[in-house]
C-alpha cells in the first residue's frame, strides 16, 4: 500500500514499518475490527488515506502517481509553535508542538492528552513521536479513535456508529469520508469548492479502497460542510 515510503527521496524512509503499526494497533483493538468485512476494510483505507495525505511526498508526475507517496515525511516541513495557554497541559520550556507522525499531531493539548492515554510523557518529550515508530503510530491511532466534542471520532464516523445531530445536518456534516477531513483539518479545508488538499485526501482513500476491493461510500468531500469549530 505504502509503495514509496522507503524511497531515498523520503525523509521518513525506514521509520514507518508494518511491525510498528501492528504493535501500536494492539493497544486499540477496535481499529479495523468493527463491523462487517467491508466496513473494516474501508476503515483501514480511510485511516491510511488521511495519514498518507498528512505525510505525503507526492507530486504531479511522481512515479506510480502522487497517491503512491504517502508516509514520506515525519514532521511538518515548516514547523510552527502550536502552544496554546493551558493549565492542564502547559507547554514545556523549549518544546514545540508542531505536526509529527502519521496524523501530524499538533498543539500542546493534543500531545498532553495523547501522552496521558498511551502512557508516555509527550508534553515534555514531543520528539518521541518522530524517534519511536510504535509511539508514532499510537499517536495517530489515538487521534483516530478518540472523540473530541463537538467532534466525533474518525473511527465512529467511518464505521457508521456516529449519528449526526440536527446541528450537524444543518451544517452539511453527513456520514462519510468528508467528515473525517472535517475532524482533522476542517477549519482550513472544508467549506471550499475543489480544495486541492481535500482532493488529495480523497485520492489516497480511493487508491486504498481499490487495493482492498471495497467501495468508497458517499459524501467523500467536505466542500458543503461547515467546520465543527464554526
Amino acid at each position: 500500500m505504502l509503495k514509496h515510503r522507503n524511497d531515498n527521496a523520503c525523509p521518513a524512509r525506514g521509520f514507518y514499518t508494518y511491525d510498528a503499526f501492528i504493535s501500536a494497533a494492539k493497544s486499540f483493538p477496535d481499529l479495523g475490527t468493527t463491523g462487517d468485512t467491508v466496513t473494516r476494510k474501508r476503515e483501514i483505507a480511510a485511516f491510511f488515506g488521511q495519514t498518507s495525505h498528512q505525510t505525503t511526498g507526492g507530486w504531479g508526475g511522481a512515479p506510480d502517481g502522487a497517491y503512491a507517496w504517502g508516509y514520506c515525511y515525519l514532521k511538518e516541513q515548516i514547523p510552527g509553535e502550536y502552544c496554546s495557554p493551558s493549565v492542564e497541559f502547559p507547554c514545556a520550556p523549549g518544546k514545540q508542538y508542531y505536526g509529527r507522525g502519521p496524523i501530524q499531531l499538533a498543539w500542546n493539548y493534543n500531545y498532553g492528552q495523547c501522552g496521558r492515554a498511551i502512557g508516555v510523557d509527550l508534553l515534555n518529550n514531543p520528539d518521541m513521536v518522530i524517534t519511536d515508530p510504535v509511539i508514532s503510530f499510537k499517536t495517530a491511532i489515538w487521534f483516530w479513535m478518540t472523540p473530541q466534542p463537538p467532534k466525533p471520532s474518525c473511527h465512529d464516523v467511518i464505521t457508521g456508529r456516529w449519528t449526526p445531530s440536527d446541528r450537524d445536518r444543518a451544517a452539511g456534516r453527513l456520514p462519510g469520508y468528508g467528515v473525517l477531513t472535517n475532524i482533522i483539518n476542517g477549519g482550513l479545508e472544508c467549506g471550499r469548492v475543489q480544495d486541492s488538499r481535500v482532493q488529495d485526501r480523497i485520492g489516497f482513500y480511493k487508491r486504498y479502497c481499490d487495493l482492498l476491493g471495497v467501495g468508497y461510500g458517499t459524501n467523500l468531500d467536505c466542500a458543503s460542510q461547515r467546520p465543527f469549530t464554526s
